[in-house]
């Protein structure tokens, strides 16, 4: 092991799981600033190939392992860990979709933009107040107005 990766690996064992996302985020947006949408797409179509070996494809459709294929993986990562947590997929989604909008918004034309962000925000408002009470659902709305108020 070379002195690089045993610094690393003291400075990792440090951490937080939180440090290390928070880490994680900082650098992700420090490497994709500089990027165009086309780098991205090109480093995207290099990438899922390389993902994808060695996946045994047959065995990720389920067919008679039962809960051992790709029904049963994404069944464990949408259904949760321990008792309150919430579930990997859930999770996941909720740090990377927000950053993956900071970076897509921008490149985007104006029109497409607007359309795309107004649709964003009447789904998330909507699917927000799943399960609310009336008043809930207004507190809700007042947070929404007054966080997104420039």
């Amino acid at each position: 092991m070379g002195m690089m990766d045993k610094m690393m690996e003291f400075m990792m064992g440090r951490m937080s799981k939180g440090e290390k996302e928070e880490m994680m985020g900082r650098m992700m947006d420090r490497f994709f600033a500089d990027m165009t949408v086309d780098d991205k797409k090109k480093m995207m179509a290099e990438m899922m190939p390389k993902m994808m070996e060695g996946i045994n494809m047959m065995g990720m459709m389920g067919g008679s392992q039962g809960e051992c294929g790709m029904m049963g993986m994404m069944s464990k990562m949408m259904g949760g860990g321990q008792e309150g947590e919430m579930p990997a997929m859930p999770q996941m989604m909720r740090e990377m979709i927000p950053r993956c909008l900071r970076m897509m918004l921008p490149n985007m034309p104006k029109e497409k933009r607007i359309d795309f962000v107004l649709n964003m925000v009447t789904t998330l408002v909507e699917q927000g107040c799943v399960g609310m009470s009336e008043e809930e659902k207004a507190d809700f709305l007042a947070k929404v107005v007054e966080k997104i108020k420039i």
